[in-house]
Order: C-alpha cells, then structure tokens, then sequence
C-alpha cells in the first residue's frame, strides 16, 4: 500500500487502544495488547498498526518519555497520527513531544495535572490542530482561561 491509498483509508480505521490499562509509562505500551473494537486493527506486513489514533486515556502516565520511539515501533506512519487521547493521565505539562506531529488535529488533554496555562502556547506550531480538550486541569483556575467567545485553541500567527 503506497503512502497516499494510507492516509486514504488510516482515517477510517479503529484507534489504537490502550485506555484503561493502568500504564505508567508510555514504553508499557509495547509489551501490553490493546483493547480490541467491533472492528479489528489493520495491520502492515511488518506487524504495526496502520491507524492515525493512539488512545491513552485512563491511565496513570505522568510523562511522554520515548513516546517517539514507542509510537516508532507501534505505529507503520507515526508521523501521520492524527488524533492522540491522553485524558484521564497525572501529566503536568504538555510535553514538547507533542509538537512533533505536525498531521495532529484532535488532542485530547483533559483530566490531567496541568498547572499552567502557558503551557498551551507549545501547541500554537500545529498547523492542523483543530480540536483540543483542556477542562479538568489546575490551569481553568487560571485568569484568562476562559474568555467570553474565545475558543481553548493556541494562536497561530498568521
């Protein structure tokens, strides 16, 4: 399958799923089985998954270390995820990591331990983010977390 008939049909495919597996740290992944769906994972001759979903959500993860290379050793394109729950974890911050998945457009953050509203500026590099969940973290109690008729996405400068 070439690179374009994948991102033709990965959009479709079941997420990878790793919620609710009580993973502590993201290398975990690679010696856990994801929850299976109605629908079973498409897999690449070399055994990854060729979803552009990685759900983590309900978990225990407090940090995103060797997420690149667990996503590397999951996922046929990682650089194609598009969507990346990580809701429900003890994250404190929005770990750098993320930034470098340029095709992400739906991150979901809620429910974590993130203290600092500066933190969200990190995202403002994604060109294709489009849907970002922040509620349930310590920065809400933040002055200028929720503004009248603004949405809770990063500026992009033009």
């Amino acid at each position: 399958m070439n690179k374009r008939d994948y991102m033709n049909t990965s959009v479709q495919e079941p997420p990878l799923d790793y919620s609710f597996k009580s993973i502590h740290v993201i290398q975990d992944l690679v010696n856990e089985e994801p929850r299976t769906g109605l629908r079973p994972l498409k897999r690449s001759k070399s055994g990854k998954s060729l979803t552009q979903s990685l759900w983590l959500n309900n978990n225990v993860l407090n940090d995103l270390r060797d997420f690149n290379q667990v996503a590397s050793q999951l996922l046929e394109h990682p650089e194609n995820l598009a969507w990346i729950d990580l809701s429900f974890n003890d994250l404190t911050s929005i770990d750098p990591v993320l930034t470098t998945f340029f095709n992400l457009s739906v991150l979901y953050l809620h429910g974590n331990s993130i203290q600092h509203l500066g933190e969200v500026n990190k995202l403002a590099v994604l060109p294709r983010l489009r849907s970002l969940t922040l509620h349930g973290n310590p920065m809400e109690e933040e002055k200028g977390y929720r503004v009248p008729g603004s949405v809770e996405m990063p500026h992009r400068p033009p």
